[in-house]
């Protein structure tokens, strides 16, 4: 295909040493099927220029889908068309948002260096900026003192119809936009406390005794939702706790297994229950540390675990892939490509290169002398070991990253 084609030319651009090019036989596959990198832009908002410097650097890795979590509890900077108040009084600033022409440039950017760009837009939890501004979407909180709204709002309300008249209009509005057949539809970390301290909750369980618990009310929400999708003819990507939950979800599903405890049990779990599955636990770079983080990336093997219980049998082959995560509490356009790259190297790697190939010394030969390429191309990526000499054998650059400053005069 034209993205076989593109890959290979990477691969010999890599090859390329001035006018030079190392004479060798490349028989060439990826691994995996979805090597992704997730960006969060509501946390901190990322300018469009890093977010084409990122997506060119990972055409260079040869990833193929960006996870785009756009919008979250802080800021939505998403600039719906159906209800644009969301965005006005959503986004940090109007400078800090992305209208429909920006997104498309962005999905029209990947395209053409074979990325896919899958966004997420996370319910019923992680919801209150911008989702304030439509009636009676957020559930209101009540005090335990005073039995009286407190001011605050939770998750999305579950039992009112317009709840899913929004959802209807919303999602096909993304469908519009975001041509992909996959959005990811979150349902992670529901806190379940507004729903407990509100009346007309309580109310309405007594009415619907079927529904005997609060796991089981936001499975009766995931439930409708995805119904609206099913309707409209797009597939879903979901944090693991949809089905821990047990919410009826179609086969089509896949499952994103970001918990980092014991995420070999979870994955058995998931492909026992014959789920495909994305693997994000162990990739998640928004965790630092001094010295040699990128060999853990590098060390995970996504088919490490056994199946379900009592010997139930898997198919290993639902391991769809493995996607790095950088979520952005920390991390905006200045310091978000140097955070990621080389590190994300490591995970790109290890999704597209077969599960023998484990040899961390010469990984980190490969991994330096690449990041000295990202630095000729204008990627400002981080050193990945502590000085010494050039590649192969060390890790400083000939052509170094130059910051371009000029001084203010007096």
């Amino acid at each position: 295909t034209a993205y076989g084609a593109l890959y290979a030319m990477e691969t010999m651009a890599q090859l390329t040493d001035g006018v030079f090019i190392n004479g060798t036989s490349i028989q060439d596959q990826p691994r995996f099927k979805f090597r992704a990198s997730m960006i969060d832009t509501s946390r901190h908002w990322l300018p469009l220029s890093v977010i084409f410097a990122h997506i060119d650097t990972m055409m260079y890795n040869k990833m193929n889908v960006l996870h785009w979590h756009i919008v979250d509890s802080v800021s939505f900077p998403y600039c719906s068309e159906a209800f644009p108040e969301m965005c006005i009084e959503g986004a940090y600033t109007q400078t800090h948002v992305y209208h429909r022409d920006d997104v498309q440039n962005v999905i029209s950017y990947a395209a053409l260096r074979g990325i896919r760009v899958i966004p997420e837009f996370d319910t019923p939890g992680h919801a209150r900026t911008g989702y304030e501004t439509v009636p009676d979407l957020l559930t209101p909180c009540y005090s335990g003192k005073t039995g009286k709204p407190d001011g605050t709002t939770g998750p999305f309300n579950p039992i009112l119809p317009s709840t899913y008249s929004f959802l209807e209009k919303f999602y096909a509005e993304i469908k519009d936009v975001f041509p992909d057949k996959f959005v990811h539809v979150g349902g992670d970390e529901v806190s379940f406390d507004c729903w407990q301290s509100n009346p007309g909750i309580t109310a309405w369980l007594k009415l619907h005794p079927e529904i005997k618990s609060y796991d089981e009310l936001e499975s009766y929400y995931e439930v409708q939702l995805l119904k609206i999708l099913k309707k409209q003819n797009t597939s879903y990507i979901v944090w693991q706790e949809i089905f821990d939950n047990g919410v009826q979800i179609l086969p089509d599903t896949v499952v994103d297994v970001w918990k980092g405890g014991d995420w070999q049990d979870e994955m058995g779990k998931v492909t026992s229950a014959g789920f495909h599955s994305v693997l994000s636990a162990p990739f998640y770079l928004n965790y630092i540390s001094y010295g040699l983080d990128w060999v853990n990336y590098y060390k995970i093997e996504p088919t490490n675990f056994t199946c379900g219980n009592d010997g139930q049998a898997c198919d290993k082959s639902l391991v769809g892939g493995i996607e790095q995560c950088m979520w952005a509490e920390f991390v905006d356009g200045t310091n978000f490509l140097s955070r990621v790259w080389p590190r994300t190297s490591a995970v790109a790697e290890r999704a597209w290169s077969t599960e023998d190939t484990t040899d961390v010394n010469d990984a980190q030969i490969r991994l330096q002398e690449f990041r000295c390429k990202l630095l000729r191309r204008g990627i400002p990526a981080e050193p990945i070991s502590n000085g010494g000499a050039p590649p192969p054998n060390g890790a400083f650059c000939d052509e170094e990253w130059m910051f371009e400053y000029e001084p203010p005069s007096n």
